[in-house]
């Protein structure tokens, strides 16, 4: 029986819609800033996963730290794009997801960090 991993999930999903928005993008010939996005949004699940396999607590916060930065990055690539408007599309759902990943992402460091430190 699979258990249910919220932030694997969310992280699996946004990166399927990024790969969409990436395809998107290229047809329209905007190929720098979406490949950019295509690492750093494929890049937090990556991270996702090979956290939930840590072999310490201390690996699990660091991978999920990387999660965290990668997350981050992404928010940048959809900020740029959606004020620079190369492609004039609405990038808001974009960047409420991935502000919502970021909160989930930074809660589970800042917790896992916590209790590290209370050993």
């Amino acid at each position: 029986m699979k258990t249910e991993n919220k932030i694997q999930d969310m992280s699996f999903d946004f990166a399927i819609q990024i790969i969409g928005l990436y395809k998107l993008l290229t047809e329209l010939k905007e190929f720098v800033l979406s490949k950019q996005l295509l690492r750093s949004a494929t890049s937090i699940g990556a991270n996702v996963e090979e956290a939930n396999a840590a072999q310490s607590k201390k690996e699990f916060i660091s991978k999920m730290s990387i999660a965290s930065k990668e997350a981050r990055e992404t928010r940048y690539w959809l900020h740029l794009l959606d004020k620079s408007q190369l492609v004039k599309m609405d990038y808001s759902v974009f960047l409420v997801s991935i502000q919502h990943i970021i909160n989930i992402l930074t809660k589970i460091v800042k917790t896992s960090q916590e209790s590290l430190n209370t050993i």
